[in-house]
């Protein structure tokens, strides 16, 4: 999770659109030559570079990498729900060549931004609601499902339940592995339901997040993880805690604990995300280069590629 503070300087984005759920722009990486940073209503929602697409920025997608890389067929067949500008589907392009990929983007002008500006080959792109699409996927065709959409910050209701997960499974082959982006602060009340929402679906959940955010010390990005069968626990601990900025993973008897008697959510009950705090944006007053890279460190909270 990429943190920052301070004041940001005005700057014009280098393309933009009106899209369905706010204005998305693109704006140039200082640092890095062909990078960009996507940002949807001034939430950044993928970071990506074209000379090096397994350049991972934000730690979050880092950590859903380590998911990527991990994964035991070679090469993938990867559903992401959320395309935002794809920045994971550049990584499984680079990283497993020959892999089938498909997209679902609920916002047209943003993809069709995307497909303008960041154009990426091989890889299917299907406009419409992430769940609907998911429902209609052939049974066992992938060997990972991400889901990584997000509305004004926050993951939609029937995106969050027992059938969505019951859908994700239905798609997925049975050695395949689920990783979806959980964004929850104290008491983390949300987190804990997904888990156990997951459970009441997968035998093997695990749960990846930075040690503040476990704490509910600050809100934050946690990565959900689960499959039908064992998930390699020791190697995702490993490359989590070789972050640059080291991270946890929860398993077994440690996740039973971190969820704490939390019930499983249904579409009868399900509501939105937690909404972030006011503060969780901050990066975006900044002073940038001609990404808007903010130079000094304090709160920032990167959401998901899709504003579903």
């Amino acid at each position: 999770m990429t943190r920052a503070s301070g004041r940001r300087a005005a700057q014009a984005p280098a393309d933009s659109v009106e899209g369905a759920h706010g204005r998305a722009e693109l704006l140039r990486d200082a640092d890095r030559r062909a990078a960009w940073m996507l940002l949807v209503d001034g939430v950044p929602q993928s970071h990506v570079d074209l000379d090096d697409p397994g350049y991972l920025d934000f730690e979050y997608v880092r950590r859903l990498g380590h998911v990527i890389d991990t994964a035991a067929a070679q090469p993938l067949r990867v559903l992401h729900l959320g395309a935002g500008a794809l920045t994971l589907a550049r990584y499984v392009a680079a990283t497993r060549p020959g892999s089938s990929q498909l997209a679902v983007e609920v916002d047209a002008a943003l993809a069709d931004l995307v497909r303008r500006r960041l154009p990426l080959r091989g890889v299917r792109v299907r406009i419409g609601d992430a769940r609907a699409v998911l429902e209609r996927l052939r049974a066992g065709s992938f060997d990972v499902v991400i889901a990584d959409v997000f509305a004004g910050g926050r993951t939609p209701a029937h995106l969050t339940t027992v059938e969505f997960m019951q859908a994700v499974r239905r798609a997925l082959s049975g050695g395949g592995v689920f990783a979806a982006n959980v964004a929850d602060g104290a008491p983390l009340a949300y987190a804990r339901a997904q888990v156990a929402t997951a459970r009441a679906v997968f035998p093997q959940v695990g749960l990846m997040a930075d040690a503040p955010v476990l704490r509910g010390r600050r809100f934050g990005n946690l990565v959900l993880v689960a499959s039908p069968e064992p998930l390699p626990a020791a190697a995702l601990t490993r490359l989590t805690a070789a972050d640059p900025m080291p991270g946890r993973v929860l398993y077994g008897e440690d996740l039973t604990r971190f969820t704490a008697g939390a019930k499983p959510v249904t579409d009868a009950n399900a509501s939105p995300s937690p909404e972030p705090p006011a503060d969780a944006f901050a990066s975006l007053a900044a002073p940038l280069g001609a990404l808007g890279r903010p130079a000094a460190a304090g709160p920032v909270l990167p959401f998901g590629p899709d504003p579903h």
